[in-house]
């Protein structure tokens, strides 16, 4: 203490009124959470614009490999240091060009029953400890439907292959699982997956990464798409940001493409 949101306030320069606050232990998800939040606050304080900043040190859990521990061995290969932000606002001012990306239609939060076990982690003097169930990708991928149906029925959207897919790669196995799980066209995880191979699973800023990396190729090829709507609706405007993450928590975001309107 002071915490890293008080130093990060100075170092950007914001004001000293800036309000702060900060999110701890909630791992993979904590992005999801941070979106989750930030929308409200941005809906219910006129004119403010959220900075959410997702960090993580994961150099802290790095451990020589063990043989009775092949848990270590999978983090190592998979957790690396990562950051990212974003902001968040509401009613954008067109005259200082403010150009949002995606927008916020809604956002919620649950825990899978019975899965209190299945991601732990606890500090420890040789660094994180942690525990990965190799239930974990099948609990996950058991969950998601329902989750995504309960979003986007509402909005008379039922085909999930109609939707873009923010994904938090937490693993190859959580991907593959979570695609054949839904009946996912084969492109549909293609930043997720790409995110985790040029990354690794970086916690809470890798969906952030896939966030962008979906911006990135809406931007790129969704414009030329975007011609005719059905078109758009093969994915381009309607998406989810899942994020996961010890709990089992899952934070499932429903999101909608400005970049192509």
């Amino acid at each position: 203490m002071p915490a890293a949101d008080h130093k990060l306030a100075k170092l950007i320069g914001l004001n000293p009124s800036v309000q702060r606050f900060m999110l701890y232990q909630q791992g993979c998800f904590a992005a999801g959470t941070a979106l989750r939040l930030a929308k409200d606050l941005a809906e219910n304080n006129v004119d403010a614009r959220v900075l959410a900043v997702c960090s993580e040190n994961m150099v802290g859990c790095f451990q020589p490999p063990s043989e009775t521990h092949l848990d270590v061995l999978v983090g190592s290969a998979l957790f690396s240091d990562g950051a990212a932000a974003v902001v968040v606002g509401a009613n954008p001012d067109t005259t200082v060009k403010e150009r949002p990306l995606f927008q916020i239609i809604s956002a919620k939060q649950a825990i899978i029953p019975d899965s209190d076990e299945i991601i732990v982690a606890k500090i420890r003097e040789m660094g994180m400890a942690y525990y990965l169930s190799k239930k974990l990708p099948k609990v996950i991928a058991n969950h998601i439907e329902q989750s995504l149906m309960e979003s986007f029925s509402p909005l008379g959207i039922h085909d999930l292959n109609k939707l873009f897919y923010a994904v938090h790669p937490g693993g190859p196995a959580v991907l593959r699982q979570i695609a054949e799980k839904l009946g996912l066209d084969n492109d549909k995880l293609k930043a997720s997956w790409h995110v985790l191979s040029e990354y690794g699973n970086m916690w809470s800023p890798t969906v952030l990464f896939v966030l962008d990396e979906m911006r990135k190729n809406t931007t790129e090829e969704g414009r030329a798409a975007a011609a005719t709507a059905a078109t758009i609706m093969e994915g381009l405007e309607w998406g989810v940001l899942l994020a996961f993450g010890p709990g089992v928590t899952v934070e499932t975001v429903v999101l909608r493409s400005l970049v192509i309107n």
